[in-house]
């Protein structure tokens, strides 16, 4: 009888499978470049100017420590437990007070939802609202999280270029005319990531023009309280108020880690965000609800948010400051009345994201401007963040993207 060989190796052979049939939208719908490059600049030798953080140092951590103890102390079991969609009624109410003391704007507690920060409003909004091929009418350059969001409902994007005070007005009533678009996305208070602010002229004209139109406004107001005069120009809800949905947060006056923002709607679709709110999560993180409304109750926000606009302001002054020491004459760059950030336009043969890269090796991140254009473009552009870096690395990073600069001339 013949032996079996013993120094044949056993075959075998791995099923391979098929990649997962991911739903069409994810094809539509482009990554955070914002988050893939926070990821690059954790190095804290890096001087990053490419997130959009807000000033660590301001955060009152002693006062949300109190606020938290406070609300363990007295309503621990309730506040760990399940709470309604909505959310926490007194914060709502907060929330409303401050819309009349603010901006003289009358809102029920009911017309507020509270949300996992303002981003979560934009899903929402995408979810009850946006079908495909639908068209909606956006900034030129745009706010990077709304296109993400909204392209997972893929829509068509109509942009529209941003003047020194807001929209082009004759390419808007263009496109208003033209697409009938579904919705009209802006950020009229320091806008992300251009910087520019609506004057009132604007605000009132844009206005004008969408009335009696069917398109829905979703105005986002994350900085609007971050205006370093203090000085608030009237919503675009103020003129449409049943048109119009407002978004806010607390991330930029408060703390972004509590994740609370809020999305302010007529009765109509607020019902409609509600049900995709239930399916969603059921509801916002009721704990850090509770801590923020016992927080805002016992402080002066006022005070709180008049050091953050000082905070703002000084160190926007001193990057413009070093911009015009190291930068040169053909480099240019907006003049923010509030808010994070300043949009730089480069010179010809300076591509942004050359730059990028050539700026990281010099340990200074910036954020090429090309993702926030949804027809191509922004390739000679950076946003750079000025709220998460002191003065002193302000001005330090600046020189060494001023040094950047100057390799591409030589």
């Amino acid at each position: 009888m013949d032996r079996k060989p013993t120094n044949v190796q056993k075959i075998t052979t791995r099923k391979t499978h098929p990649s997962p049939a991911f739903a069409r939208r994810m094809h539509t719908t482009p990554k955070s470049f914002i988050r893939e490059i926070l990821k690059v600049t954790e190095n804290p030798e890096i001087i990053s100017f490419a997130g959009g953080l807000p000033n660590p140092g301001l955060i009152d951590v002693e006062g949300l420590a109190q606020a938290a103890a406070e609300v363990f102390a007295s309503d621990g079991r309730t506040a760990l437990q399940y709470s309604t969609t909505e959310g926490y009624i007194p914060l709502r109410r907060f929330i409303a007070d401050r819309y009349k003391k603010r901006l003289g704007l009358e809102i029920s507690p009911d017309e507020i939802l509270i949300t996992n920060g303002s981003q979560q409003c934009l899903d929402l909004i995408g979810k009850v609202l946006i079908d495909p091929g639908d068209k909606i009418l956006i900034e030129r350059p745009g706010y990077l999280g709304a296109i993400q969001v909204f392209s997972l409902y893929e829509p068509v994007f109509i942009p529209v270029n941003l003047d020194a005070d807001g929209p082009d007005v004759a390419a808007f009533e263009s496109a208003v005319s033209g697409y009938d678009p579904k919705l009209f996305y802006c950020i009229p208070n320091s806008q992300n990531p251009s910087g520019i602010t609506y004057s009132a002229a604007c605000r009132k004209t844009c206005a004008g023009i969408l009335k009696n139109t069917s398109t829905i406004i979703v105005e986002d107001d994350a900085y609007g309280e971050l205006q370093f005069q203090g000085k608030s120009l009237p919503p675009l809800k103020k003129y449409l108020p049943d048109q119009t949905i407002l978004t806010g947060s607390f991330s930029k006056i408060m703390a972004p880690g509590m994740r609370l923002g809020w999305v302010c709607a007529p009765r109509e679709i607020m019902d409609q965000l509600v049900i995709a709110k239930q399916a969603s999560d059921l509801h916002s993180n009721y704990l850090s609800q509770r801590i923020a409304s016992c927080y805002l109750e016992e402080s002066d926000l006022d005070a709180h948010v008049g050091r953050i606009r000082a905070t703002y302001r000084e160190q926007a002054n001193t990057m413009i400051d070093a911009m015009q020491d190291a930068l040169s004459e053909d480099v240019s760059w907006s003049q923010p009345k509030g808010g994070m950030f300043v949009w730089v336009t480069l010179p010809v043969g300076c591509p942004a994201m050359d730059v990028f890269t050539e700026a990281l090796k010099k340990q200074v991140a910036v954020l090429p401007g090309i993702p926030f254009y949804v027809d191509g473009g922004g390739t000679d552009t950076l946003r750079l963040n000025f709220s998460n870096a002191t003065p002193a690395r302000i001005t330090e990073g600046i020189e060494r993207l001023g040094k950047v600069l100057q390799s591409f001339n030589q």
